[in-house]
């Protein structure tokens, strides 16, 4: 298959880019600053995402666009640039003739109890709020508003982060609106094991117009 990945010299872009160039798929990279690729199934190009007519060029011919754009955790306009970045790579999407396109966003918008999301709970992170709750907006903006793509978002475990070093097991356990947590009442997964889930995700579709999320 032919994935374009926004965001892949990120955290999890470049976690995701690694294992869908392993699994053999034909990868474009897309980032802000990017180096030549070592791996002759990976291209990597420098666009601004905010130009969807410049980034729906290089997206075009691909299969599936995964979308991990991250507008800069200590960015302070972070939540008007989240938003304005993501519906910019939505637009190229369906201007490059895309149907199939997978958001990574974030764990604050799971439920954790009857109609209160984790980003709404009082010990929420502050530091993190803007970018939680930025990604919260937008997914319901896909809910409400985008009914042309087949788009499927991805909210990863409460912990998954750089200090998660499980590395890659291929094992995890799937979930919808909630957390996934196992017996110890922690919802954790690698980044590694993230892109795991992501790739089946590309490779054999589970999920439509929806979010779901993973964990061990």
């Amino acid at each position: 298959m032919k994935i374009a990945v926004i965001g892949a010299t990120g955290f999890v872009g470049k976690s995701i880019t690694n294992e869908l160039t392993n699994r053999n798929h034909t990868v474009t990279g897309i980032a802000r600053n990017v180096t030549p690729a070592d791996q002759p199934n990976l291209t990597m190009v420098s666009v601004d995402i905010l130009n969807s007519s410049e980034l729906a060029e290089t997206l075009k011919g691909n299969d599936v666009v995964v979308s991990a754009f991250n507008a800069g955790w200590e960015n302070p306009n972070l939540y008007n640039d989240f938003i304005a970045g993501s519906k910019a790579i939505q637009e190229a999407v369906k201007l490059a003739g895309v149907e199939r396109y997978i958001v990574i966003g974030g764990a604050g918008s799971l439920y954790v109890a009857e109609d209160v999301q984790a980003v709404d709970t009082p010990d929420f992170p502050k530091e993190i709020y803007p970018g939680a709750s930025a990604a919260r907006d937008y997914l319901n903006l896909l809910k409400e508003e985008e009914n042309e793509l087949d788009w499927v978002f991805f909210s990863p475990a409460f912990e998954m982060h750089q200090g998660i070093t499980t590395g890659r097991t291929g094992k995890y356990r799937l979930g919808k609106d909630t957390p996934v947590f196992d017996e110890n009442n922690r919802s954790v997964l690698s980044v590694e094991d993230l892109a795991v889930v992501i790739a089946n995700e590309v490779e054999q579709p589970k999920h439509h117009k929806t979010r779901f999320t993973a964990a061990y």
